[in-house]
């Protein structure tokens, strides 16, 4: 039975890295004793061992090791044993583009698929869903696929905001870019607003946090659900 925590992001306004998750975390990840975390999104070009140990830090109070799939001279028998998932934010692009080079796309869907507890952040969301191409970031590196995971059946936009009222920014919005993606794609998107997330149970998928969420879907007017909503339904 699949069972993840699909985050919109790892950190809140004036908050530390994961603080606001820890105790939905340490519940989710109470059979775990080492977490296997991937670390290829890169956040700010930061390397992989640089990630590993934020990583680290942060689930050491909540008393679980964390081991970078880097470390591994196998990256997919890496997957296949490990006892949790937790996958990063930094660039969609770079993320999936690295996942398809090692082949570990398919050995973590398969591991999710299996029952293997994940946890995905901003990058490490946006790929739960269908395919990246709502993913907020720049094209730095060219995947082979948008192609995701497809642990929930439509696309996701993490860090979903909303328009500024009286702001005078005159670029494109979220809801422009989504209603963009629309014009050439049918599955439903999902804005993600920070402090949120989803709880994925089978496939049972819920919203959870302090906030609502912002659902968009082809040739429809956008419409607002309340955290605690079933979205299993969403397709």
């Amino acid at each position: 039975m699949k069972n993840l925590i699909i985050a919109s992001t790892s950190t809140i306004y004036n908050g530390t890295y994961l603080e606001y998750l820890l105790p939905t975390l340490k519940e989710h990840f109470k059979n775990v004793s080492t977490l296997l975390f991937i670390p290829y999104a890169r956040p700010s070009g930061i390397t992989h061992d640089q990630y590993t140990d934020k990583v680290r830090t942060a689930f050491a109070s909540i008393g679980i090791d964390v081991k970078g799939i880097h470390e591994y001279n196998n990256p997919v028998e890496a997957v296949q044993k490990a006892e949790g998932i937790f996958t990063g934010g930094g660039n969609t692009f770079l993320l999936v583009q690295q996942l398809y080079r090692t082949s570990v796309l398919d050995a973590v869907k398969e591991a999710v698929n299996n029952g293997t507890p994940y946890l995905g952040c901003s990058a490490g969301s946006n790929i739960c869903g269908l395919t990246m191409e709502t993913t907020n970031d720049m094209p730095i590196i060219y995947p082979p696929s948008f192609k995701t995971f497809g642990f929930v059946p439509f696309n996701l936009n993490p860090h979903y905001l909303d328009p500024i009222e009286g702001s005078t920014h005159m670029g494109e919005t979220r809801e422009t870019r989504i209603n963009e993606f629309h014009a050439f794609n049918t599955q439903p998107v999902l804005g993600l607003r920070e402090g949120s997330w989803l709880e994925v149970k089978g496939d049972v998928i819920i919203l959870r946090g302090e906030h609502q969420a912002r659902i968009f879907t082809q040739n429809k007017a956008a419409y607002e659900v309340e955290t605690n909503t079933d979205l299993s339904d969403l397709n």
